[in-house]
């Protein structure tokens, strides 16, 4: 199992780098930072834009790869470099991670959990009223944009508050600055609710879709019929062997969904106010600033990559086949 572990982490290192590399060098040819300071009026001296540019590294006239060059070793470093506005990236990126990973991880987890567990059961009750609610909704808000559920979940909360006669549901920002101790605490999970909600919806309709359909293979195979045959009841076979089986394809999803998960939180946290990495993002490509699209890129490369290496480390303790192999 260690070296198994240590095989697939080198794989990790090595796509982390091509993705990083990859996502550098697209920011760098796609994007113009030198149009942020034409058709100014007054007009800014060229010699002024190429001291600014060469300043944050971003020049155009420098060839790309003595850039990127200049760029990796701060990164190596632990310096992301400076934004378009000789800003620090490294204090923008510290800002911005955690209000991200707030809703990425409730995103996330909620709805891996409860999509695995609403498959489960609709694959059991199979075609009954259950499933076939399930279901339609899934495919509903599979069909849906995120940005047009997040939209819809705040016309819904100004429609509840309006019901109740109070703010239960806040539909813009992080929390209230005014408020400190427990008010705080409870005032961040009221603002916290909707743009979790728009991210849960949808991995909750992805993983139950998958997770229903893994799960009526393993109903119909020939383990679980001998698990009941050797004297377990429905129960015992399906969560002692039947499972175990079908949740392993649901690991590896869980894995790279987070890239779609990433996506979704770049338009879930512009509608309701949030200022983290997906908002980052945006900005930082409205305004040229190769760096900062750089930092983000790292950033959701080693999130997406590492949680494919889990991915392959839990598979491979659910699965000895795998290690083995």
């Amino acid at each position: 199992m260690a070296s198994f572990i240590l095989k697939r982490f080198a794989n990790f290192i090595v796509l982390v780098v091509i993705a990083t590399t990859a996502g550098y060098l697209l920011a760098a040819i796609a994007l113009n930072p030198r149009e942020n300071f034409l058709g100014r009026n007054p007009p800014v001296p060229e010699y002024s834009i190429n001291s600014i540019l060469d300043n944050v590294n971003m020049n155009d006239q420098d060839p790309v790869l003595e850039r990127y060059g200049t760029w990796v070793s701060g990164v190596i470093k632990g310096d992301l470099g400076l934004t378009i506005f000789s800003e620090s990236v490294n204090n923008e990126f510290k800002n911005r991670i955690w209000v991200s990973f707030r809703l990425l991880i409730l995103g996330s987890i909620f709805g891996a959990v409860f999509g695995v567990l609403i498959g489960v059961i609709s694959a059991v009750r199979q075609y009954k009223f259950f499933d076939r609610t399930f279901g339609y909704s899934s495919y509903v808000i599979l069909s849906t944009p995120v940005f047009l559920i997040a939209i819809l979940l705040k016309l819904f909360a100004v429609f509840i508050n309006d019901k109740l006669g109070f703010t239960l549901f806040y539909t813009v920002g992080m929390n209230t600055p005014e408020l400190t101790g427990s008010a705080l605490f409870v005032n961040s999970l009221q603002h916290m609710i909707l743009p979790s909600l728009a991210l849960i919806l949808g991995g909750v309709a992805f993983y139950s879709r998958w997770q229903r359909n893994s799960m009526l293979d393993v109903l119909g195979s020939d383990h679980l019929r001998t698990a009941r045959a050797k004297g377990l009841n429905k129960r015992q076979a399906l969560f002692k062997h039947g499972l175990r089986v079908a949740i392993l394809p649901m690991a590896t999803f869980f894995a790279y969904s987070f890239g779609l998960l990433i996506a979704g939180a770049a338009f879930t946290e512009q509608i309701f106010g949030w200022y983290g990495m997906g908002e980052w993002f945006i900005r930082a490509v409205n305004t040229n600033d190769i760096n900062s699209v750089s930092a983000i890129v790292l950033f959701t490369a080693v999130l997406v990559l590492f949680a494919g290496f889990l991915a392959d480390v839990l598979v491979a303790a659910l699965d000895p086949r795998v290690r083995i192999r």
